[in-house]
C-alpha cells in the first residue's frame, strides 16, 4: 500500500526538454498522489556532458541513461524521467521501467532554414542528426543529399541550423511539440517511411525494482496501450541484440485488440535497409516482434546486431 505521505526524489537531465519532460511526469504524479513532496535532482550523463563526439563512439544505447541509473541503484534518486528512446535494451539490475506515462507525436520531423519540404532540398543539401537510421532513411529516400552529424540539444541543434552549418535538420517532433517549437517544422516524415527509433515519443519513468511502494504508485499512471506498443518495439530490439551501430526502427499501434507493428533494420554501413509490417493480435505481438528481429537479421546475412 502507498503510505499518506512520502517525498520523492525524481532524477532528470538537464536539458530544457528533459527537464520539461519530467514536469509533464509530475503533473501525473500529482494528481495520483497529491500528498506526496517532490525535489527534483539534476544528473548529467555522458551524453550531455560531450556535445562533440559522435554517439556511436561515445557509447550509443543507454548514454543519455547511465548515470540516472546509478542515482537510483545508489539511493540518490526514487525515480528517473527518460524518453524512452534513450533507454538501452536491457536495462541495469535492479531497475525497472515503471510506467510509460504518456506517448505524443512518434514522428521524425524535418526542419529546414527556408521551409523546404526533405523532396525540395537542393541536391549536396547539408542534412544533421545524430542518428544513424535517420541518416540511413534520408540516403535511401534522396541519395544526392549530404546527412551530417550533429549533437547537442535540440536548441542547439536549431541555433545551428540557423546559422547555416547545416541545410536542414531532423528531430523528434515530440520534442519540438513539448518545447512550443512546433511551428519551426517543415515537415513531419510518415512513420510508414521513416519508421520511428523504438520508444519515440515515448515519456517513461524508472525505479528500483524492490520498491513496491513507487512501483504499486507509478502503476496508477501508467498508460496500457502507450506502455504495450513501446513493450512490442524494445521487445524487437532486444532481440536483435540492441545497440546504435545499425539502423533501428520499429513503430508499434494498437487498435480494437490487433497490434500493427512496423520495423526496420540496416547494415552499419547504412547502405541496405529491410522492412517489415505485421498485424497480430495483441497476445501474438511480442512473438511476432522477436520473429521479424531474426527475420531480418536473416535478409541482410548478419549474425546480430553490433552493440557500440
Amino acid at each position: 500500500m502507498i503510505g499518506p505521505r512520502r517525498s520523492v526524489r525524481v532524477g532528470t537531465r538537464g536539458s530544457q526538454l528533459a527537464r520539461a519532460q519530467t514536469e509533464l511526469a509530475l503533473a501525473r504524479l500529482r494528481e495520483a498522489w497529491p500528498e506526496a513532496s517532490t525535489e527534483v535532482i539534476v544528473i548529467t550523463p555522458a551524453g550531455d556532458r560531450d556535445k562533440t563526439t559522435p554517439l556511436t563512439i561515445l557509447g550509443g544505447q543507454g548514454v543519455f541513461s547511465k548515470e540516472l541509473h546509478e542515482a537510483l541503484l545508489d539511493g540518490r534518486v526514487d525515480l528517473a524521467v527518460h524518453s524512452v528512446k534513450d533507454l538501452p535494451s536491457e536495462l541495469p539490475e535492479g531497475v525497472v521501467l515503471a510506467a510509460v506515462v504518456i506517448r505524443s507525436d512518434p514522428r521524425d520531423a524535418l526542419v529546414s532554414r527556408d521551409g523546404s519540404r526533405l523532396a525540395e532540398l537542393p541536391p549536396g543539401a547539408r542534412v544533421g542528426t545524430s542518428s544513424r537510421r535517420r541518416q540511413a532513411l534520408i540516403r535511401a529516400v534522396r541519395p544526392d543529399l549530404t546527412p551530417l552529424d550533429i549533437r547537442g540539444n535540440v536548441d542547439t541543434r536549431l541555433r545551428k541550423l540557423d546559422q547555416g552549418d547545416y541545410d536542414a535538420v531532423v528531430l523528434a517532433a515530440t520534442g519540438l511539440h513539448r518545447l512550443g517549437w512546433e511551428d519551426r517544422v517543415s515537415e513531419y516524415l510518415s512513420p510508414d517511411v521513416f519508421v520511428p527509433a523504438p520508444g519515440q515519443g515515448a515519456l517513461g519513468v524508472t525505479c528500483r525494482a524492490g520498491d513496491q511502494e513507487l512501483r504499486e504508485l507509478l502503476g496508477r499512471i501508467h498508460d496500457a496501450i502507450a506502455g504495450l506498443a513501446v513493450e512490442v518495439e524494445r521487445a524487437f530490439l532486444r532481440a536483435l541484440g540492441g545497440g546504435c551501430q545499425a539502423p533501428i526502427g520499429a513503430y508499434a499501434t494498437v487498435d480494437d485488440g490487433q497490434v500493427t507493428l512496423r520495423v526496420l533494420l540496416g547494415d552499419p554501413s547504412l547502405r541496405r535497409l529491410e522492412r517489415r509490417q505485421v498485424i497480430v493480435p495483441e497476445e501474438q505481438a511480442l512473438g511476432a516482434a522477436r520473429a521479424l528481429a531474426v527475420d531480418l537479421k536473416g535478409a541482410l546475412g548478419i549474425e546480430e546486431v553490433v552493440r557500440p
